[in-house]
């Protein structure tokens, strides 16, 4: 086909590389007015919801019983859902309404009504939303700061440089799980060096994050992950009840915590039951306040790429927000996993929160190069911070973060890499040199960084998990090594928690420990003049960008030329040609009849329902029989036998492979998903904790698999194992999150509900 010269060169625009999809409702790939959407209805006898959105009651499902049980003030809901949608839209947008008088009406509202009432408005009218019912008054920032080599030095430097720059909540997360301690060690010591009153997390497996707040070591929480629906809910080993009860676990320990949640995670998981993304997101949020949270991190979050490769997908993003500040919450308003090639539409994607702020503009910003960033590469890194604060400086907008001088940033970081290197010497874990505090303070990213003894932090992390360290020995190690300042903002710290009053609704802290929340600080925009503004002491400090330069010092004998350098651009790599849902069918996998518990020292390979069978190739290219090769052969290298389980109930990673450790006879069992991503498990482990997950499937190699199986059977003899290395590609999401979501579905089409049986190559004999 011919084509003009300017068609081509845009073909190879970033924006180009991005994936487009028409809507298929069915499968839930349609971000809102699904065909499958209910229509807003509540019919309430004696006192008692006997129909919600179409649904009677008798047909209720746990979401639907929970909202109507939690959610809905009964009091003013028929007078809510009387009131026409299209009205209540005008309330939000109308500054001579009060962010109160809409409240009120919105507790009553179902999940189709909240849906229908941002169905009228568009991206302009959403964002003056955002502007009026944000719970507090005052925007803020989250950072994140992770690093590939889970560095003790760099996380603490990291920390501290975050907490200086204005950031209000700090985030981390792991590699492996088993540092999940030593992590959220290093950036609680490091952002108290920056600034007191920082929080901070770290982003692991529910019951690990519980008992790290309850050491004192976090000091809130957002992997409190709902759906919404049933399936999807199950699946995630969690119901509306056991998230309201481990949210008042946190709370009873004084952790401030959030609900996560975002368009597109039903779908991603093959349970959207034909409902659109939105609506299903309306029913999160019910339940997220019904459990009695004070926030939600939504925007799609790591979902991201999937409601934009379709139509008003960035308009339902910014409608999710505003659904939830329609219900009270504070919003962690997303812009945190990358969500596009193209620099164009992801700063148009941010503006929609930016400019009207957030409670949290995003949740969070890398502040860490995106190399380093494990939360899916980031959307924006410390690279881009001056962009940043140049925009802020443009529009004249709060975007939660400040510019700093060079000295003071080298001095905090240096400050920081050295606190957290007294803590290690006090606690006796591995020593932090010399040579890592010089490295910490300077580095770029993780590569800057001498390698430590990976075994020994593990361990180290193990003891400050499950022996006597809390938060009070580390205060005291502070303490004794002369930072007094961090101790005693540590030890505040503590206090605060037993006050609580940071646990209120959208409760952070300001200079001082002064608690800023919806009760302490309460959003009062209505209209011009009102409402939060940057002005005074906040304008002068946001304008005073480094960069910047006083004309009236400028000297014309002073004059420098300008250097113009101009390098190569990375075209970066085109998307390739899309993955395709195989339906072809192979008889080389041969079922021998239930599976039974190992007796002996083995290794279990659980694959997925539909390995070998309706998909063949792994969503990275590699031939299922070649993988399966590869780990047998690791297997056997290591002088363990190996055994072929198929685990037909469940298509999710961690329940194939924690499926397959109940069987095994060591305990120890691979678990792979025939698009690809594998877990080694362990029987006494919870099922969304593992020995090594390795979900980058893209990026795998074949060798990847043979070490898996290499180091499975390391566990499996109880030997001293190092995680496998693998390859990160922080893009690929972009490119191939719908694939995984189509190959995700056609495996959970194979689930059923029947036990494990055991397999063998055929031809092969027994394995």
């Amino acid at each position: 086909m011919m084509q003009t010269k300017r068609t081509q060169i845009r073909t190879d625009r970033p924006i180009n590389r991005e994936t487009f999809i028409r809507p298929w409702p069915e499968l839930g790939l349609i971000v809102a007015d699904s065909p499958y959407d209910p229509t807003p209805g509540l019919v309430i006898e004696n006192g008692v919801v006997v129909e919600m959105d179409g649904v009677r009651c008798e047909d209720f499902d746990m979401l639907d019983r929970f909202i109507v049980a939690h959610s809905l003030d009964l009091g003013v809901a028929e007078e809510a859902m009387a009131t026409p949608s299209r009205d209540i839209a005008r309330m939000i947008v109308d500054v001579n309404v009060p962010r109160d008088a809409v409240l009120r009406l919105t507790r009553g509202c179902t999940a189709a009504k909240l849906v229908d009432i941002v169905r009228s408005m568009n991206v302009l009218e959403m964002m003056m939303g955002l502007a009026k019912m944000r719970a507090r008054r005052t925007p803020a920032n989250q950072a994140h700061v992770t690093n590939r080599k889970e560095h003790p030095a760099l996380l603490a430097a990291d920390a501290a440089e975050a907490a200086l720059r204005g950031f209000a909540e700090i985030e981390t997360t792991v590699g492996v799980s088993r540092y999940a301690p030593l992590n959220a060690l290093a950036i609680l010591v490091g952002s108290q060096i920056g600034r007191g009153g920082v929080l901070t997390q770290c982003s692991v497996e529910e019951a690990t994050n519980l008992r790290l707040g309850f050491r004192g070591l976090t000091t809130y929480s957002e992997t409190l992950s709902v759906y919404g629906t049933e399936r999807a809910f199950v699946d995630g080993d969690d119901t509306p009840w056991s998230k309201a009860f481990l949210n008042a676990a946190y709370a009873s320990r004084g952790v401030k915590t959030r609900f996560t949640s975002g368009t597109g995670s039903e779908a991603l998981m093959g349970h959207a039951e034909g409902k659109s993304m939105l609506y299903l997101e309306a029913r999160c949020l019910l339940v997220t306040r019904g459990a009695g949270s004070q926030g939600t991190q939504n925007g799609s979050i790591s979902c991201i790429a999937l409601p934009e490769s379709l139509p008003g997908g960035v308009r339902a993003v910014l409608a999710e927000n505003l659904i939830a500040m329609m219900l009270g919450l504070e919003v962690a308003a997303g812009n945190d996993a990358l969500a596009s090639h193209s620099e164009m539409r992801k700063s148009a994607k941010l503006m929609l929160q930016f400019i009207p702020g957030a409670d949290f503009v995003t949740s969070g910003f890398g502040l860490i190069p995106r190399y380093d960033n494990m939360f899916g590469g980031g959307n924006f890194d410390t690279t881009e911070l001056d962009d940043w604060y140049v925009i802020q400086r443009d529009m004249q907008v709060d975007g939660g973060i400040h510019p700093l001088a060079e000295e003071n940033i080298l001095r905090v970081r240096e400050r920081a890499a050295r606190a957290i290197q007294a803590v290690f010497d006090a606690f006796d874990f591995a020593s932090i040199t010399e040579a890592e505090v010089q490295a910490a303070t300077t580095a770029f990213n993780s590569e800057d960084m001498p390698d430590r003894d990976r075994v020994e932090d593990i361990k180290a992390a193990q003891m400050l998990l499950n022996g006597p360290i809390t938060v009070l020995e580390v205060i005291k190690a502070l303490a004794q090594a002369g930072y007094h300042d961090a101790a005693a903002n540590l030890l505040e710290m503590q206090r605060q928690r037993v006050i609580g009053d940071y646990l209120q609704p959208s409760g952070i802290f300001a200079e001082g420990f002064r608690v800023l929340s919806a009760l302490t600080d309460p959003n009062d925009y209505a209209g011009p003049g009102t409402g939060y503004r940057v002005e005074g002491k906040r304008w002068a400090q946001l304008q005073n960008i480094p960069q910047a330069w006083d004309p009236r010092e400028w000297r014309i004998s002073e004059s420098a030329s300008e250097e113009s350098a101009s390098g190569e651009s990375a075209s970066g790599e085109a998307a390739g040609p899309k993955s395709k849902i195989q339906n072809l069918k192979s008889d080389w996998l041969e079922a021998l009849g239930p599976a039974q518990v190992g007796m002996e020292t083995e290794v279990v390979i659980a694959v997925g329902p539909a390995f070998g069978t309706a998909i063949q190739q792994t969503i990275g290219g590699l031939d299922l029989r070649d993988v399966l090769a590869a780990m047998l052969e690791g297997i056997a290298g290591e002088g363990v036998p190996a055994r072929i389980v198929r685990i037909h109930h469940t298509s999710d990673c961690a329940f194939i492979g924690h499926a397959g450790a109940q069987l095994s006879g060591s305990g120890v069992a691979i678990g792979i998903q025939s698009k690809g991503t594998t877990v080694i498990h362990q029987r006494d482990l919870a099922p969304l904790e593992n020995l090594e997950l390795f979900s980058m499937a893209p990026n795998m190699t074949l060798e990847t698999y043979r070490q898996i199986g290499c180091n499975a059977a390391r566990y499996a003899l109880r030997k001293p194992t190092s995680p496998a290395p693998v390859k990160i590609d922080n893009t690929a999401r972009l490119r191939l999150i719908v694939q995984t979501t189509l190959l995700h579905h056609r495996e959970t089409e194979c689930v059923e509900d029947r036990p494990p049986t055991v397999l063998q190559i055929r031809g092969a004999g027994a394995v």
